[in-house]
């Protein structure tokens, strides 16, 4: 039973970091929905009585795709895992500064508040309640009338 636990748990770790992968959807999140989603027809229209001939229609679609699928191909095939290794190790920096730099300060920043917070509130109360409810008693006593006189 124990074995099985401790393989069981090996299995959970090494998923962790060995996560599959979506290549059929592969913005899941559709983060890019509505930023890179170009098409032909986003970029290039022609309005109504301006057409060019229909073959240097088809052949600008045809070339504008093409061009656009195997550029990206290729930028992607060169500079994607330098690029990804970049944003890795930024994404890494950032998550390293706010879990040992930035929550640690914000944390001890709320404690040392909490402390002067109370002292404050302790001042307020011993030295602004009594006025207040002084000044309250003093005009508890006022009535306000409105006449309308025609």
């Amino acid at each position: 039973m124990a074995d099985q636990y401790n393989t069981n748990e090996e299995k959970i770790l090494k998923d962790s970091h060995t996560k599959e992968i979506d290549l059929i959807n592969r913005d899941p999140k559709q983060i890019n929905e509505d930023v890179v989603k170009v098409d032909f027809e986003d970029v290039i229209a022609e309005p109504d009585g301006t057409h060019s001939m229909d073959g240097v229609w088809k052949a600008s679609f045809t070339t504008f795709t093409v061009s656009k699928y195997w550029c990206y191909r290729i930028l992607s095939a060169v500079f994607g895992i330098p690029v990804a290794l970049l944003w890795g190790f930024c994404f890494a920096c950032i998550s390293f500064c706010h879990i040992w730099a930035v929550m640690p300060c914000i944390k001890s920043c709320l404690i040392e508040t909490q402390c002067l917070s109370r002292i404050y509130s302790l001042c307020i109360h011993t030295f602004c309640d009594p006025f207040f409810e002084a000044l309250g008693k003093i005009f508890s006593s006022v009535r306000v009338v409105l006449r309308k006189e025609v």
